[in-house]
């Protein structure tokens, strides 16, 4: 007797392995996988910007690395005497302008290095609501300093006062011409990546449930549209072989639909839920080669997050020894692995 339903999956080709390298953008999702890649020690970097969650934020970030356009000045605002930027998370934020900018510009260079030497990309798109600037002629509380432009869509809103933005829904086609802009884009100076796009299980129930679903909705919908594409200009003629979709979002909704499976603000994910769904993410994406290394590492991973009674012990010391001798020889076939 089956218990449950299951998204059927299948390997794909060009899969990942220690000679990869991967880069993730997007919501919060991403950096769960991300840690997952850190553990298990495979090349990747994770939101140089922290965490972004609508389509049209990570595709300004993407135009502004591959076409190098730096931040300057105008791109950034002081608020509560904090220097921001609305295309980062406040992570980046500094007390000192120059610092600031020197963040910002060192973040769009590791973006801009990564997608240009990427294998691998991955999206996690969060939700379809976005929030844009007003009339900049209009009286806008605290916001002497801020560069609002008239009809900006900001990736973070910095904890702004409401009535500098107004919060709309991207339609099916705005978010579907984000994908063709980003794809386009990433195509033209990488070719050969492969981009993975997924969906954020994680829901956003401060807009609402009904609106959760329908932000879900739009793009699910948007991606399978773009991903479909029948009459595609030159620049998307590999698109079905270079551009895919995994299933997080349905893994979450259809196979683990049950509050056993998030954490107490039963929004997120826990940590059994994010250990299927990377499971069922190997099964997909990650090469069967790299197996052997996995074990080699988690053990070397164990073994360091062991915490003994007696550290100057004969016993601990030995074990310390034959520790460091794994991990010099998983250094020696792999050189870029650290501990």
């Amino acid at each position: 007797m089956k218990l449950q339903t299951e998204i059927p999956l299948n390997p794909e080709e060009n899969q990942i392995d220690y000679s990869s390298k991967i880069l993730l953008m997007g919501s919060c999702f991403s950096e769960n996988i991300g840690r997952k890649f850190d553990y298990f020690k495979f090349q990747n970097l994770q939101n140089t910007f922290g965490v972004i969650f609508n389509p049209v934020s990570i595709e300004k970030l993407i135009v502004r690395a591959i076409d190098d356009v730096s931040f300057s000045e105008k791109d950034i605002f002081q608020h509560n005497e904090v220097w921001k930027c609305f295309e980062a998370h406040s992570e980046l934020s500094a007390l000192d302008k120059n610092e600031f900018l020197g963040n910002l510009n060192s973040a769009l260079q590791n973006l801009r290095e990564a997608l240009f030497s990427a294998t691998h990309i991955i999206f996690t798109f969060g939700t379809s609501w976005v929030y844009r600037t007003v009339d900049a002629s209009a009286p806008l509380s605290d916001r002497a300093s801020a560069p609002l432009s008239t009809g900006e869509i900001v990736a973070n809103c910095h904890k702004l006062p409401q009535q500098n933005f107004q919060k709309e829904l991207l339609s099916i086609e705005e978010i579907s011409k984000s994908l063709q802009t980003i794809f386009d884009k990433i195509s033209t100076i990488n070719p050969a990546a492969t981009i993975i796009n997924t969906v954020s299980p994680v829901r956003h129930i401060k807009d609402g449930f009904a609106e959760n679903s329908l932000s879900k909705a739009h793009l699910i919908s948007a991606i399978h549209h773009f991903l479909n594409l029948k009459s595609a200009p030159d620049s998307f003629r590999d698109l079905n072989r270079k551009s895919f979709y995994f299933p997080a979002f349905e893994i979450m909704m259809d196979e683990l639909r049950d509050y056993r499976f998030y954490a107490e603000d039963l929004l997120h994910p826990n940590k059994t839920a994010i250990e299927l769904i990377w499971q069922k993410f190997s099964r997909v994406w990650i090469a069967s080669e790299t197996e052997t290394l996995q074990k080699e590492i988690t053990a070397v991973q164990s073994g360091l997050n062991h915490r003994p009674f007696n550290p100057n012990s004969a016993e601990h010391l030995q074990f310390s020894e034959k520790l460091q001798l794994k991990i010099r020889e998983i250094q020696k076939r792999f050189p870029h692995i650290q501990f």
